[in-house]
Parts: structure tokens; C-alpha cells; sequence
């Protein structure tokens, strides 16, 4: 049998590249980390290169040996930007995985409902840091802390602009209580709310994850929302989330509540937001994610108000590094060598 031709468009560290020649010492493992940097910086938007490239990255090799690399593999290990027509090229191409965990990374390019088996790193990925995240973001407009910037601003404190709240005792709803959300719902019972959640296929007669004191169905959202407090997004982005919250949902939050999203923008409706915020209905927002967030910046009217706070998708960095994409990799990639289902595989029809 000949060996497998795995081919990393990632920049692997030694001890991954030895974790993925440990699965099997006769791979043949091919680092091409950076090779297409140049390819992406043409196809994807400016603002995209910028953010998510090194500076003066213009990739390595020729146009044929790059060629010839994707001819060969079988098995591709790849990150984020990719390349957008990976399946067209790669013509022996039978597993792709990507490092990110959000599926819908790949809508743009040709590997999206191709017959190529694609998994992600689905549950991970650094979900503490995420979650920690999410609570800082509750935090933050709960004892607002946005006015703090304006008496500085002002050069002058208006005490009574505070309005801080006391978050024990009140309600925290996770939408998507998967690897993120879960985190996000314990760290919240840590700090004594009541913590409710959806996810989208139901919990069933499984106990229900630490923290949580229930766990619906899509359909159980619209109950949960006139009693949160404070509202996490943490599912995956499909059509049936595309807009998720949209005017109708943003009149059920609770007057006062606040939204914190670390999933993907689009699960907004971005203009009901500004509706929202306009006639007053929410305390706050911390988006570290908005729509089109890879190719353009925030729109002005959630960038320039004071009771939004965009960061630009950095929930997940820390300085401890937990994500495991090589290890969930390495473990896909030994149930691949023996002929058995992978896991975290896409469903094009679901959308994750």
C-alpha cells in the first residue's frame, strides 16, 4: 500500500508534526505552511490579507510545485483564508480538516458541498478563554463600565450614569449550549445566575451540563428571552440561524438586557440591532464577531455607539494556548488509516 500524502497548508510546530507522524510513521507529511499566502492575498479582500496574513506574506515556490503539492494529497490539514478553489485542484483530495471550528468559515469556497469529506475542529478550540470572554462582556455594560470612557472623555464624573447592576440572582440564557455555550453557562452559575439554554437538537434524558437549570429546543427560545438578563450566542451559524435575532426577537429580550455574541455576526440582523439600540431596549452589546467581519469593518452605527462594544474576533486568544485541532486531527486521522467515521464531520444539507 502506498503511503498516505497528507499536506499541511498550516505552519505545524515540530511537536505537531511528530503527533501526526506518530498516528502512522510511513505518511508521508508535507509542510506547506505559508506556500499559498501570495495565492490568498489575490483572491481574498484587502482587509482580509491584512487581518489574518503576516506582513509581506506572498507564499513560496513556484506555480507548479504549488500546483503539483495539491495534485498529490489525498488529505489536507488547512486553516483560515484557504484556498478558494482547493477542490478544483486537488483532484486525489478525499479528507479535508480545518482548524477552525465554525463550519461556515467555508461558504465561499468550492470544498462547500463537494464531495470531499471536510470536518472541523468542532469543541476544540480555546472554549475558556471564549467564555471567559462572554462574562467580561456581561460585566463590562453590568456595572457600566462604558460610561467610565465617557467621564474621561468629559473630564468630569456623572456617578449617577452608572446603573450598576448586580448580576447574582439573575438570568443568563446560552443560545447554543455546545462546547462554548457549556463553558459559558458553568462560568455563569460560578458567579450565581440562574443559567438557562437552547441548543439545536435536543438534550433529552442527558443530565443537563454543569450550571444549567434547563436546556430547550429552538423552539423553547422565544419563551427564554423576555426572562434573560443576560443573552450569550454561542451557536453555530446556518440558514436556520442566519438572523436568528432578528426585530421580532429583539422586542421578546428583556428591556435592559444584555447581548454578548462570540459566534458568527450573522446570526444578527444587523439593522434590527440598531433599531433595538435606537428606541433605548438594551443595556448593552459585545460583539466580538459582525457581519462580513473578514472582508470590511463594523457599520458605523454599532462601531460609533458607546453602549456597543466590536472587537475583532479575538475571544479565543489567551495566553495559554488549549486549542487541540492537530490532536482532533490526529484522531480523525488514525479512524481514517483504519476505515472508520470521522468525527466533527460537515453536513452541507445542516450547515455544520
Amino acid at each position: 500500500m502506498e503511503s498516505l500524502e497528507v499536506l499541511s497548508l498550516l505552519r505545524i510546530t515540530a511537536e505537531e508534526r511528530a503527533m501526526i507522524q506518530a498516528v502512522d510513521p510511513a505518511i508521508k507529511l508535507t509542510d506547506a505552511g505559508g506556500w499559498f499566502d501570495g495565492e490568498i492575498r489575490e483572491t481574498w479582500p484587502p482587509f482580509t490579507s491584512e487581518r489574518y496574513l503576516p506582513p509581506d506574506a506572498n507564499g513560496a515556490g513556484s506555480q507548479e510545485e504549488r500546483d503539483n503539492l495539491l495534485a498529490e494529497a489525498e488529505v489536507i490539514l488547512g486553516g483560515w483564508p484557504f484556498l478558494l478553489d482547493l477542490r478544483a485542484r486537488a483532484k486525489k483530495l478525499k479528507w479535508f480538516h480545518q482548524r477552525p471550528a465554525g463550519a461556515s468559515n467555508l461558504l465561499r469556497g468550492d470544498l462547500w458541498g463537494s464531495d470531499v469529506v471536510v470536518t472541523t475542529s468542532r469543541g476544540s478550540g480555546n472554549t475558556l478563554a471564549m467564555a471567559e470572554y462572554t462574562v467580561a462582556g456581561i460585566l463590562h455594560f453590568a456595572k457600566g463600565l462604558p460610561q467610565a470612557a465617557v467621564d474621561r472623555e468629559a473630564g468630569h464624573f456623572d456617578h449617577r450614569a452608572y446603573r450598576p447592576l448586580q448580576i447574582h440572582g439573575k438570568t443568563a440564557l446560552v443560545v447554543g449550549a455546545g462546547g462554548i455555550g457549556q463553558d459559558v453557562g458553568r462560568l455563569c452559575a460560578a458567579l450565581g445566575m440562574r443559567v438557562v439554554g437552547t441548543r439545536g437538537t435536543p438534550q433529552g434524558d442527558a443530565p443537563l451540563p454543569e450550571g444549567f437549570s434547563f436546556i430547550g429546543g429552538p423552539g423553547d427560545l422565544d419563551d427564554l428571552l423576555p426572562e434573560a438578563d443576560f443573552v450569550a450566542i454561542c451557536c453555530q451559524w446556518t440558514p436556520q440561524t442566519t438572523d436568528l435575532f432578528n426585530r421580532e426577537r429583539f422586542a421578546l429580550m428583556k428591556p435592559g438586557s444584555v447581548l454578548v455574541n462570540v459566534a458568527r455576526g450573522e446570526i444578527v440582523d444587523e439593522s434590527a440591532l440598531v433599531e433595538a439600540l435606537q428606541r433605548n431596549h438594551l443595556r448593552g452589546v459585545a460583539f466580538d464577531v459582525y457581519v462580513g467581519e473578514f472582508e470590511t469593518p463594523p457599520i458605523e452605527q454599532l462601531w460609533s455607539d458607546p453602549r456597543v462594544l466590536i472587537t475583532p474576533h479575538i475571544s479565543a486568544a489567551s495566553d495559554e494556548h488549549r486549542h487541540r485541532a492537530v490532536e482532533i486531527f490526529c484522531q480523525n486521522l488514525a479512524a481514517y488509516l483504519a476505515g472508520q467515521p470521522l468525527s466533527n464531520v460537515i453536513d452541507w444539507e445542516r450547515g455544520y
